[in-house]
């Protein structure tokens, strides 16, 4: 009765050290690979926020391209992309977060030097609803912040949707909360950003 009663145990606690093993060695093993794949997406989504053209999914020649335009430097956590233009920075690509309908959204914002104009915005990641709020990845809502003019804005709002005074973009149709989501979020991050670079 003893032994039928310990064998199952031990079936199971050997059957568990194989999966555990093959899943620590399955992640060990991948890592590196995992590892590549985030940044060759990040350093895609810096390339769209900057505008520069990429006519390829290669991650060495993506990589190429990258460090022939845009250095990087941090700023506590935070990674800050600079845009090199004939030696010169001419832009500034950096993180922002807030809360939105679902969740969490991050994107990275991308500015010129002189803090005037918007070269373009991406989304790295959100939760929010698919043919709703997920609008705000597609082309027709981040086109709008490209080659914004921020240079009179008032208050901190960089992002104001039409048709109220002063409007500048177009709410997502539909989804109004995660629009309003995205423009608190892009407003109070573009705002922290310019301060703080500006020693304010």
């Amino acid at each position: 009765m003893r032994k039928s009663f310990a064998y199952p145990i031990l079936f199971m606690t050997l059957i568990t050290s194989i999966t555990v093993f093959a899943l620590a060695f399955l992640n060990e093993s991948t890592a590196e690979r995992v590892a590549t794949l985030q940044e060759t997406e990040l350093r895609t989504k810096i390339l769209y926020a900057f505008d520069i053209d990429l006519n390829t999914d290669d991650p060495v020649e993506i990589e190429r391209i990258f460090y022939e335009n845009i250095e990087e430097e941090t700023s506590g956590e935070e990674r800050i992309f600079i845009l090199k233009e004939n030696n010169q920075d001419t832009g500034y690509a950096f993180p922002v977060s807030g809360p939105g309908l679902w969740g969490t959204i991050n994107a990275y914002v991308a500015i010129s030097t002189d803090y005037d104009e918007l070269l373009g915005i991406v989304f790295v990641k959100h939760e929010e609803t698919p043919g709703l709020g997920g609008r705000i990845e597609e082309e027709a809502f981040l086109q709008q912040f490209r080659g914004l003019n921020v240079s009179s804005a008032e208050d901190g709002n960089y992002i104001v949707y039409r048709p109220a005074t002063n409007g500048n973009v177009d709410a997502i149709a539909g989804a109004t909360l995660t629009s309003q989501s995205v423009a608190n979020l892009l407003n109070q991050d573009i705002d922290i950003f310019i301060n703080a670079r500006k020693g304010e």
